[in-house]
Formats: structure tokens, C-alpha cells, sequence
């Protein structure tokens, strides 16, 4: 038994000798919650008015009169007046620090053509002292109105960045983190020019690439591992810096409704601050941290000790791996069985050799950690479905419930979506990804692809597979809702189109709240701690101001986060 579970039984065990040694009149809860319209996602009592907290722990579930008795003087006592909650929510893939980091750096995830991302960068550039970096993230020229100036396989060129920032060296994230736009200072910085072929860097040959024009000069986008030739010249942010983008990434889970996040990818200075949260104190949002296989040092440390499952009272754990085996579709980094629809002879990039992630899959089997690999393009789902496969038979009895996962599965060939449910992968999908992409998704992979494989959650459900939800912040924001949303009607934000792209993949209500609580806890292997309301599980919530599971689809957006509770205390109450 590992110390989470036994630590959990611990604790709850103590709460039930209490209430066995006196009288139930005479035990009283710390918080009891009331008069509401909850959502237990517990399939033996769905629905309940009540909840009763000891300890951090749900001692009671029912009708008020159900939860009266554990009423005593100190209880504080929360009337929720029929406004709907559910079990915690939790991120099921995003990336913590970074999603604190983004706060601290220019936001482009609004900006609609060049010009506007251009403006924000010199508004920035006034108020930085020269030399000084201007970083940000956000942008995706596929959901720009237009661009502006030459275009060079897709994506826009960096003279006018340039111009407007002639003394400070410029380095702005792709939205979905596989690509970079530098500008004529960065590139400067760290010598990159016109390069004859024979001389690229490494960088710019083994799964990555730097966009150039015709006359060879780089355009300034940087795509996949070539983004490291830009990189590496970046001042690394100091302890105080990501200390408060640690602390902006919890308020900004709490007021989202997010009672746990899973972190995907974690190298070591990020799990040393998570640690030193969790001993101060801090740390308000519980944490399953995946660790970084770039990091070979950090994995072979952690092969040695082992996993570390629910510390303190639950809020930290770290038994997970995480590999990155392709890129992103808007950069055109994913890697894919047939020729890319809009870049003919184009496949992406493999930006992980495939032994690589076998030899993860089987140290990872034989230590007990999870492995979750980043997989876009359908090629890159296959191979790595196959090398799980592999590991799983040569080491049956570890592979029993490993729990591998996939992380994002966007885009799968039709004989491969049977397999996760086979095979017991589970699929950890952002469903805000559909909204956000499939506009311009199928000019990358033509309509057949699309209907037969792009954002399958149906027929990923009916192979057997567990979906996990999320919003893989900060590519897209964190916001639950919008994710919701998109599960449910699986169109954009603008609510377009008419009954949604490929609506035969829906997700039915019940299935989507699912993803963000049981089956996320399940992917975590959570599910008998949290992800629905029950006794003997953590008492994390989160309140609505709307009952999201019966409004009109039209008014699923306007819901707002109005509480989240975590382990037994009131962490958010939107004003």
C-alpha cells in the first residue's frame, strides 16, 4: 500500500473511531453545506440537497435533514439557496508555472492580426530599458483576420516586429507552445543568419525548423526544437520571479473552480518550488505533477526513490512522466501518416525518437510511474500506441492497470482509435481545442481526416476509453466553462456553427462533467480520494451561479465560478 492511500485511510479511519466512540449527536462537522443542487457524479446517489465536512474529509451526503445532526456550534454553515455544485473540478493537462509565468509576460492570446500584435510589442518596448528581452505568448496566425506583409510557408515575417523594436531582443510563443517569432535583435543575439544549408545547427535539422525565404534569410519563426537556437540566449527567470508566478497560477486555478491541477511537465527548480509551497504552507490548489523526460538527472533520481503520492493531506503528488513526441498542428509540427492538406511534401516533426518512449514506457513500468506523451498527429499516436504496446508485453503484471496516457490524441487513423480502449491508454483530451481549431483544422488535414478522426471523443468512449478534460492553459485559458461548452455543442466560442462541427461526437453533459472530475481523477489514479461526492472523499467543490447541466446550450457561457472549496475550506467566493 503506498503511503497516499495509507496516509487517506489513516485520516479517515481517525474521523470514523471518533464518531463510533460517541454519539453522532455529539460529533460535529466543521462545515455543512446546504440547500443545494448538487451534482454528486456518484452513480448510486447522483443528485443531493447536502454535504457534511470533518477534517477535510465528506463524512455526509443527502437530504438536509440528512446533514442537521452534524450541525453543532463552531460548524460554519454555507446555504448555497439552490445554486448547483459538483465535485472539485480538476485540470486535467495544462502546465502550472507557466500558466503564472503568462501573467507576467504580454498576452497575445486575443490578438487578431499582426498589426495588433506588433502594437502590443511596441507599447512594451516603451516601457522596457533597452537591451532588456520583451517575451510573451499567444499568438496563432491561423485565427488572425489576416497577414499582413510576405508570408513564407504560412506565417508571417519579422520586418515589421523588427522595426518597431530595433534595441530589444523579442521572442513570442506560439499559442501552442511549438513555435517562436523572434526579431532581427534576438536572432542577432544568438547568430542566426544566412545560413547555407550544410551548416544549419542541430536545432535546425532533427525535428524542428527554421522558416526561411527564398533568398535563405530566417523569417524569424522558429519552429519546434530549433526554438532553442532563440532560447537558450533568455535569462532565466529568477527564484522571486516564478515565486509570484506560483502564487498568480493558484488564484488563478481557485477562481476558476479548479480544486486540482495536473501539471504536464515538471523539471526540477518547478517541483523544489511546489515542495517549498507545500511546506509553507501555500499551496491552496492540490498538485499531480508529471516530470519532464528532457531532464534525464531529474528521472533517474526519481527512478531511485520512487514515486511520492498525496503529500500533505493530499496536495502534492509526483508519479508521472512526461515524453514530448510531436508538435502542434497550428505550427504544422505534428506528425502525421499523409502530407500536411495546406503544405504538400510536409509531414511535421517526430521531436522524440520512438525508442526514446519505449525505453520511458519500460522504466516506467518497472519504477511505477505513469508515462503521458504528448501526441498530436495521427503518426504520432500510432508509434506511440505501439511502443506502449510493446512495453506493456514484455512486462504484463506492471502493465495491468499502468493507466499510459496519451496526451492531447487530437487527430487518430480509424484503426488506431480501438486501441486506447485495448490497450487501457487514456486519452487526455482539451476540448476547447476543438473549438478553437477545427475552423482551420481541416485546411491542414482535408475533410476525411477530420470526420473520420480529429476530436473522436465518441468513439474513443465507445472503444472503452476514459476521457480526461482540460484546457492545456496556457494555450488556451483556463477557463472550464469554455471547455464545457465545447464538450457539449463542440462548437467555437462564438457559437458557430450551427449544431456544432461533426455533432455525432458530442459529449452528453454527464460525460463532459465526468472528464473534469471522476475520469480526470482516474487518469491521476485519484478516483477513490476524489472526482465525486462521497464519503470518505476529499471535500473539494465547486459552485455555480447557474445549474450548467440544464441551461439552454446558448446560456452554458455565461455560467460564473461563484465558490470553490478545497479540503473542507472556503478558498474562493466571487465577489
Amino acid at each position: 500500500m503506498t503511503s497516499f492511500y495509507f496516509n487517506s485511510l489513516i485520516a479517515f479511519l481517525v474521523i470514523l473511531l471518533c464518531i463510533s466512540c460517541k454519539d453522532v449527536g455529539h460529533q460535529k462537522a466543521d462545515i455543512v453545506i446546504k440547500n443545494g443542487n448538487i451534482y454528486t457524479v456518484d452513480q448510486a446517489a447522483p443528485k443531493a440537497e447536502a454535504v457534511a465536512v470533518v477534517g477535510g474529509f465528506i463524512v455526509a451526503v443527502g437530504k438536509n435533514v440528512t446533514v442537521d445532526p452534524w450541525i453543532g456550534e463552531h460548524t460554519e454553515v454555507i446555504n448555497l439557496q439552490g445554486k448547483t455544485m459538483t465535485p472539485g473540478l480538476i485540470e486535467g493537462h495544462g502546465h502550472f508555472l507557466a500558466m503564472g509565468r503568462s501573467k507576467l509576460n504580454l498576452d497575445l492570446l486575443d490578438v487578431t492580426s499582426y498589426e495588433q500584435l506588433v502594437e502590443k510589442v511596441e507599447e512594451a518596448v516603451m516601457e522596457a530599458l533597452p537591451g532588456e528581452w520583451i517575451l510573451g505568448r499567444g499568438w496563432h496566425q491561423s485565427k488572425w483576420d489576416s497577414i499582413s506583409g510576405p508570408v513564407e510557408k504560412g506565417f508571417q515575417t519579422h520586418q515589421m516586429l523588427s522595426a518597431v523594436s530595433p534595441d530589444n531582443p523579442v521572442f513570442l510563443s506560439h499559442a501552442s507552445g511549438h513555435a517562436g517569432f523572434a526579431n532581427a535583435k534576438a536572432m542577432e543575439i544568438a547568430g542566426v543568419g544566412l545560413l547555407a544549408k550544410e551548416s544549419l545547427s542541430k536545432e535546425d535539422k532533427h525535428g524542428g525548423e527554421v522558416i526561411r525565404d527564398k533568398e535563405g534569410n530566417p523569417t524569424g519563426i522558429f519552429n519546434e526544437t530549433s526554438m532553442a537556437l532563440i532560447t537558450k540566449h533568455i535569462p532565466a527567470a529568477d527564484e522571486a520571479m516564478d515565486r509570484r508566478a506560483m502564487k498568480l497560477a493558484i488564484q488563478e486555478c481557485l477562481e476558476n473552480g479548479i480544486t486540482s491541477f495536473q501539471d504536464a511537465g515538471a523539471f526540477a527548480n518547478q517541483i523544489k518550488l511546489a515542495e517549498d509551497f507545500l511546506t509553507e504552507g501555500q499551496l491552496d490548489v492540490r498538485l499531480w505533477m508529471m516530470l519532464s523526460s528532457k531532464d534525464t538527472i531529474l528521472l533517474n533520481d526519481w527512478y531511485t526513490k520512487g514515486p511520492a503520492v498525496g503529500l500533505g493531506n493530499n496536495f502534492l503528488t509526483i508519479r508521472a512522466i512526461k515524453i514530448h513526441a510531436d508538435g502542434a498542428l497550428g505550427s504544422r509540427g505534428a506528425w502525421l501518416l499523409d502530407e500536411y492538406e495546406d503544405r504538400p511534401a510536409h509531414f511535421g516533426h517526430e521531436t522524440e525518437p520512438m525508442a526514446f518512449v519505449y525505453d520511458i514506457a519500460k522504466k516506467g513500468l518497472r519504477h511505477g510511474f505513469q508515462v503521458c506523451t504528448h501526441a498530436i498527429g495521427d503518426r504520432t499516436n500510432r508509434e506511440v500506441l505501439n511502443m506502449y504496446e510493446k512495453a506493456f508485453k514484455e512486462n504484463p503484471e506492471a502493465a495491468k492497470d499502468a493507466r499510459f496516457r496519451i496526451e492531447h490524441a487530437q487527430h487518430l487513423s480509424l484503426e488506431d482509435i480501438p486501441r486506447f480502449g485495448q490497450l487501457g491508454v487514456i486519452p487526455a483530451m482539451q476540448a476547447i481545442h476543438m473549438s478553437s481549431d477545427r475552423p482551420w483544422a481541416i485546411y491542414r488535414l482535408g475533410k476525411k481526416r477530420i470526420v473520420e478522426g480529429a476530436y473522436v471523443w465518441q468513439k474513443l468512449l465507445k472503444s472503452g476509453a476514459i476521457i480526461v478534460n482540460g484546457t492545456d492553459v496556457p494555450v488556451e485559458p483556463i477557463n472550464p466553462i469554455a471547455s464545457f461548452y465545447a464538450s457539449v455543442s463542440r462548437k467555437t466560442l462564438k457559437g458557430e456553427p450551427d449544431g456544432g462541427y461533426e455533432p455525432e461526437q458530442k459529449m452528453t453533459r454527464d460525460q463532459a462533467l465526468r472528464s473534469y472530475t471522476l475520469h480526470a481523477a482516474y487518469g491521476a489514479f485519484e478516483e477513490n480520494i476524489k472526482g465525486s461526492i462521497e464519503v470518505g472523499k476529499v471535500a473539494d467543490f465547486t459552485v455555480y451561479s447557474q445549474d450548467l447541466m440544464q441551461v439552454g446550450e446558448d446560456e452554458i457561457l455565461n455560467t460564473r465560478i461563484d465558490m470553490t472549496i478545497i479540503d473542507g475550506k472556503v478558498a474562493y467566493i466571487r465577489d
